[in-house]
């Protein structure tokens, strides 16, 4: 693969991370979750112009009391 092509997913991919953990940080603040409530995630890439979609599922808690 081309490194610049390479270079171009890490960076995209490092933006999803970081604006991803910040809404969900967001979101459980605002809704005032207990932190120990398990939580299922589900995230869906899409690739119009490949015809890809790529979906993630799991689950997030916090420590549990």
């Amino acid at each position: 693969m081309d490194d610049d092509l390479n270079m171009s997913i890490r960076k995209f991919l490092k933006q999803v991370g970081v604006t991803s953990q910040q809404a969900i940080e967001e979101a459980l603040r605002a809704e005032g979750v207990d932190p120990s409530k398990a939580l299922q995630i589900k995230v869906v890439m899409t690739i119009e112009d490949l015809g890809v979609e790529h979906v993630v599922t799991g689950e997030i808690k916090g420590k549990q009391a």
